[in-house]
């Protein structure tokens, strides 16, 4: 937790968001809540940093799929930082199945199944902190 409530968090946009060129539809929606950007990059993602980023899932019979597509595009990794913006992302995102996705959320009016559903966001302080030292080394986060 950052100063003032201010919460920093890690967020997404999938192969299959960056595919479709959403990148500047889900930024500008980003911004227009009034989150600010503190780092930024578009991606491939080594497979151990994929293996590693969705570790939790590595007994789960998904767990090389979801690898495999996430490393099988560019992605652009985002550093968000606003007040509740760990929870604020998470309903901005929608459910992680787009058919029961609020009208409105980036997964109801962008994603296409479970398996692709364009973007990611941390769901807690804990993971927000793993995610982003996972893609964003020192340095590369604005102050």
């Amino acid at each position: 937790m950052l100063a003032g409530g201010m919460e920093r968090t890690f967020a997404m946009i999938k192969p299959d968001g960056v595919r479709r060129g959403l990148t500047p539809e889900i930024l500008a929606r980003i911004q227009k809540k009034g989150y600010r950007v503190v780092g930024l990059k578009q991606m491939l993602i080594p497979r151990e940093v994929a293996e590693n980023h969705y570790g939790e899932h590595r007994e789960r019979p998904f767990f090389g799929e979801l690898v495999d597509f996430i490393t099988g595009g560019p992605v652009v990794a985002i550093a968000l930082e606003g007040e509740n913006a760990i929870t604020g992302w998470r309903a901005m995102m929608g459910a992680t199945n787009p058919a029961n996705a609020a009208p409105g959320t980036v997964r109801a009016d962008f994603a296409t199944t479970t398996g692709e559903n364009v973007t990611h966001g941390s769901d807690s302080p804990e993971s927000a902190a793993r995610e982003l030292a996972l893609f964003f080394k020192d340095g590369e986060l604005l102050a």
